[in-house]
This record gives C-alpha cells, sequence and structure tokens, in this order.
C-alpha cells in the first residue's frame, strides 16, 4: 500500500511499514532535527515541514500513519489533552481525511490517553473518525512482545472505512507472556531521575525510552550491572532498543546532538510494531468476537476495544500480540556504557531512602555501593 506519514518523526512507522512491503509517499515533520533524520534516511519519499498547513494527502494514498506529539497527553506533561499547543496537531489528521478519505489510518499516542481526563481525548479521536464513517479497533501494545528490551505500552488505533479493522490490530494474540523478576545476577533498569514517586525499575530491560526532562535534558535510564556498576545506555544501544538500526539518528552532528537524538529516538515508535502492523494490513488475520462484551459511555477504557457500525465493544485480548524471543538487556555490549555520575546516583539514593517505595532486595545497598 501506498502510506502517507504524519507527524513522522524520524520515522518509526515508516520504517515499519517498508520492511513489510508498503511504499512511502510522504512524510509530515515539523522537528528540523527529525528532518534532517528523515531525508537523510528516505531521500527519495516527499517530505513537508508543517502538518497544519497542509493542503491535502498525495492522490493514491492508502495508509495513514499519524504518531502525533504526546507531550499533553503524558504523564509527565503538562497533561493538557488535545487542548495542548503540542497534541491538538492532531486535529489536522481529521481534516485531511475529511477532505480526501483513505482506507487505512493507524493512530499511536501514549497509554496514559485512555485515563488523563476520564479518558477524554481518546473519546474525541475515537467520535472523530466515526463521525468520518470509519470503524475502528484500538489496542495497548507493549513493545516486549516484540523481541525488544524496553517495556512500553503505546496505544494503537487501526480504523478502515470498508474493512474490518480488527483483524489488523486484534487477531493475533499471545496471552499469559511472563516476565523475569528484578534481581542482581540480571541487568536492572531505572530511572535515575526519580525514586520518590515512581522509579521505572525493569529486570534485563529498559522502562519506556522518553524524550527527557521537561527542560529538554536527557534523561537516559540507569542500570544497575551484575558486576555492581552503574551506567547508562549509548545512544547506539538506545536506537536498537526502538527497533532501529545502530546510529539511525547519525545525520546530526552538530555540538547539541546528542541531547537531541536522546530526544527523537525516545519520542518514536517501535519499528517492529509498526512492521507487524504492516503485515496484517497486508494480509489480516481473523478476530473471533465471541468473548467481547457491549462498551458503554460510562466505562472506562479498557486497554481493547473495537467499533464496527456503531456498535462499541470492549475486546478480550492482552497487549502481547506476538510471542517473539524476549530481548534481553544483558545480551549488549555494555562494557563501553558511560557510568552514571555520582551526583546523579547519590540523588537517586537520597529519594529512594526517603520515600516509601519498595525496591528489590538489595538494590538501594548496590547502588550506594558504587558511592
Amino acid at each position: 500500500m501506498l502510506v502517507s506519514g504524519l507527524y513522522a518523526g524520524i520515522g518509526g512507522f515508516e520504517l515499519g511499514l517498508e520492511r513489510s512491503g508498503h511504499q512511502t509517499l510522504l512524510m509530515s515533520e515539523k522537528d528540523s532535527r527529525a528532518l534532517a533524520v528523515i531525508r537523510h534516511r528516505f531521500p527519495n519519499v516527499l517530505v513537508d515541514t508543517d502538518v497544519t498547513q497542509l493542503k491535502a494527502l498525495p492522490e493514491g494514498t492508502e495508509v495513514v500513519t499519524a504518531g502525533f506529539p504526546c507531550q499533553n497527553l503524558s504523564m509527565a506533561g503538562d497533561k493538557s489533552g488535545l487542548r495542548g499547543d503540542k497534541s491538538q496537531v492532531i486535529y489536522s489528521l481529521f481534516r485531511l481525511l475529511k477532505a480526501r478519505r483513505v482506507p487505512w489510518v493507524v493512530i499511536e499516542n501514549v497509554y496514559f490517553m485512555l485515563h488523563l481526563g476520564g479518558g477524554a481525548a481518546m473519546r474525541r479521536i475515537l467520535e472523530q473518525l466515526e463521525a468520518l464513517d470509519y470503524r475502528w479497533a484500538y489496542r495497548v501494545v507493549d513493545s516486549r512482545a516484540f523481541g525488544l528490551a524496553q517495556r512500553r505500552r503505546r496505544v494503537f488505533i487501526v480504523a478502515s472505512q470498508s474493512d474490518d479493522p480488527r483483524d489488523v490490530l486484534l487477531s493475533d494474540d499471545a496471552p499469559n507472556r511472563s516476565w523475569p523478576g528484578a534481581d542482581l545476577i540480571h541487568p536492572i533498569a531505572f530511572y535515575w531521575t526519580e525514586g520518590r514517586s515512581g522509579h521505572g525499575i525493569t529486570a534485563d530491560a529498559v522502562p519506556p525510552l522518553k524524550a527527557g526532562s521537561g527542560l529538554g535534558i536527557p534523561s537516559p535510564p540507569a542500570v544497575l550491572l551484575p558486576d555492581g556498576r552503574v551506567a547508562t545506555p549509548t545512544i547506539e544501544t538506545v536506537e536498537q532498543l526502538q527497533g532501529f538500526p545502530a546510529r539511525w539518528t547519525s545525520a546530526l552532528r552538530d555540538r547539541k546532538s546528542k541531547r537531541h537524538r536522546w530526544r527523537l529516538v525516545g519520542n518514536a515508535v517501535s519499528v517492529p510494531v509498526a512492521e507487524w502492523i504492516g503485515r496484517r494490513l497486508e494480509e489480516p488475520g481473523q478476530y473471533d468476537s465471541n468473548e467481547d462484551e457491549p462498551l458503554t459511555n460510562d466505562d472506562r477504557w479498557p486497554t481493547a476495544a473495537w467499533c464496527m457500525d456503531g456498535a462499541r465493544m470492549s475486546a478480550n485480548v492482552s497487549e502481547h500480540p506476538v510471542h517473539r524471543r524476549r530481548g534481553r538487556l544483558s545480551a549488549f555490549a555494555t562494557k563501553r556504557w558511560p557510568d552514571l555520575s555520582s551526583r546523579a546516583l547519590s540523588g537517586f539514593v537520597r529519594r529512594a531512602r526517603e520515600g516509601r517505595l519498595r525496591y528489590p532486595a538489595g538494590f538501594l545497598e548496590a547502588l550506594e555501593a558504587n558511592l
């Protein structure tokens, strides 16, 4: 199929869809550094620099992707929802779809969108799709299911005017996946910028990669390694944890490039998830809805749901569509990873000792041994 990618970032959607056999016509992105990456990696694709000024989608577009900005929808953001100056650009998607109906629409954003303001943003997006006569299905998907050593839960919405989106997004399921508990024998990743109200501790994988702090300062996760050292992954490792080839963002070479490479990778769509969706667009499965239940306006948004011909239903599927070999942080070469600074480490330990959160046995003592 022919794809137009809106809010393209560094091309996670587009790379995944191209790997599954589709072709990208257009990539629209406003960030100048993200533009440098996609012009480097997608030299033959038409590039647009402002979706709010885009008059029409290219003729022949069969799939529109929209991994729109999450800054106003995430737990770490200002929580202003679709009224926020970043996330409100999603309305450009609906304007373009109204002008030229496209067979398939694929949208991605943060899991917290289901809960923020009682799920108001999610409700608004789905109502807009319904007003344009789209059937839809959505699902929370964890990137770990695809062999990435990253715990990353994101909402994916697939919509179609004539086909069944459930057969694309819901027909695959690998429930009852188990993940290892945290111990000192394997790497333990955590966010050193937290400590009191959260820590993101993840065993042999990293917590959800993010763009950075509110000041734009990179905040990569720290990792307690089995040898007792506390390190931070390199940018090349983090690119791979999102499913990109290492050095995917190497087109950025200015003195601030490291900071911005972290931000762009943290904002990206996990490539293997996009590839899986692309393969199901090409060859849909067959979804069995016999165990699904009606979804009313008073219900909270479940982790998966669908709407066909006006009937909204909660879907009985897990967050793990496929069963790939588990990605392991311990499989990476960690000797060249830089140490976390003593200042950053001591700050985390102090906040952790002051707070009331639980930590794995021996974890804080192992961190303090580095001080």
